[in-house]
């Protein structure tokens, strides 16, 4: 049988964001001079396709196509995140001056969003080979068998925060990367290496970029205060950076969480999105939602989130196929990570990076994919115990 609380807790998330994608996007239909119910009708036709899609993909034999239908998607992410920067602006959509989406009839296409799809299967499927749980290896035995996936991950860097300058997402797959490693049967002291070897790169990565190393000033701007008072006062001063930019997105999405008390505004009469944020309905849902039906409907919000991650889980564990528990648990780890970096994001324990909320921000793609990774763990869950 298929997982329906699985099925019927996801369709309530993607409920919950077409009702915010018109509550939230009061000044981006004035500023664009849109209807009211453009970003509406929008999500309701991709939350409408996704559940459709979702639904239709659980009902196939996760044998005959989900290794073939996740290959699909690596390759074909990586052709199109490739070719998409030699395409004409007519035809690409840019960002923060890298292109990021391709232009289709009344849709835009994000490849990395399905890519991660793909590379969370290549991984499933190949450390299933690579690893097992009863095998003990030497660290220089597992130094040799990680070695091609940092070829894998070098090919996804220079793809997706080079050209498209989006770190954010390498560090989500990075940390999908190790994780998945460790759940194939990679020793605990590889995976602290591969830490090092990550906070490395990226640090090199964030030096060698003006934009991030302003998004890093932003951060440090908003919370210097905070952890320089944990300190001595001599430390303090020495430490003390002055003439920061001023971290106007996390103090009004801190403003608006702060707004949002208990109960709530009410739903529609939020503040943040009236030009003080543009475009709360995306990567700043999480603090609009709060600021228009309070802690307690955050706390369902994020209840409803758990109990999904929790079923993928669960989905993963009762797997006896290795690639489906290791790709399960890979989906679990992408949304949860997502999850997790966008709130504290906005909450300003980390650096803003501008990955979207699984199921709840606007935008068809990630709905879209997101649809599709619930939909082929739907249809494994048929093979569970």
């Amino acid at each position: 049988m298929v997982d329906r609380p699985l099925f019927l807790a996801t369709a309530c998330l993607i409920t919950i964001s077409i009702i915010f994608s018109y509550s939230l996007s009061s000044f981006a239909v004035l500023y664009y001079g849109y209807s009211s119910f453009h970003f509406f009708l929008r999500q309701l036709i991709a939350g409408v396709l996704g559940i459709i899609l979702m639904w239709w993909i659980s009902r196939r034999n996760p044998d005959a196509y989900v290794v073939k239908f996740g290959f699909f998607l690596f390759f074909g992410g990586i052709f199109l995140m490739f070719i998409m920067h030699f395409l004409p602006e007519s035809l690409a959509t840019s960002a923060g001056g890298a292109k990021r989406w391709i232009r289709l009839p009344f849709f835009s296409l994000a490849p990395v969003e399905f890519f991660k799809i793909g590379f969370v299967l290549f991984l499933a499927w190949s450390f299933s080979r690579k690893f097992s749980l009863l095998e003990q290896k030497s660290l220089k035995e597992e130094f040799l068998t990680f070695l091609p996936y940092v070829g894998i991950f070098l090919i996804a860097v220079y793809l997706i925060a080079i050209l498209q300058n989006d770190l954010g997402q390498i560090v989500l797959l990075g940390m999908t990367l190790a994780l998945m490693m460790i759940f194939a049967g990679s020793s605990f002291r590889f995976f602290l290496m591969l830490l090092v070897g990550a906070f490395s790169l990226f640090f090199v990565v964030i030096i060698t970029s003006t934009h991030r190393i302003m998004r890093i000033k932003a951060w440090w701007a908003g919370t210097q205060d905070f952890i320089l008072s944990l300190l001595p006062a001599s430390v303090q001063n020495s430490l003390r950076v002055e003439n920061l930019p001023e971290p106007y997105q996390i103090q009004y999405s801190l403003s608006a969480i702060e707004n949002g008390d208990f109960l709530g505004k009410g739903l529609g009469n939020g503040l943040v999105k009236l030009g003080f944020l543009s475009e709360v309905h995306t990567d700043i849902i999480l603090a609009g939602i709060t600021e228009e039906i309070g802690f307690l409907g955050l706390f369902f919000v994020v209840c409803l989130f758990i109990f999904m991650l929790f079923r993928i889980f669960r989905i993963a564990i009762r797997s006896q196929n290795t690639i489906y528990y290791l790709f399960c648990s890979g989906i679990g780890l992408i949304l949860g990570f997502s999850f997790l970096i966008n709130a504290f994001g906005i909450t300003g324990l980390i650096p803003i990076k501008g990955i979207a909320v699984p199921f709840l921000s606007y935008g068809g793609s990630s709905l879209l994919a997101s649809c599709i990774m619930i939909g082929m763990v739907l249809s494994i869950s048929k093979k569970t115990k």
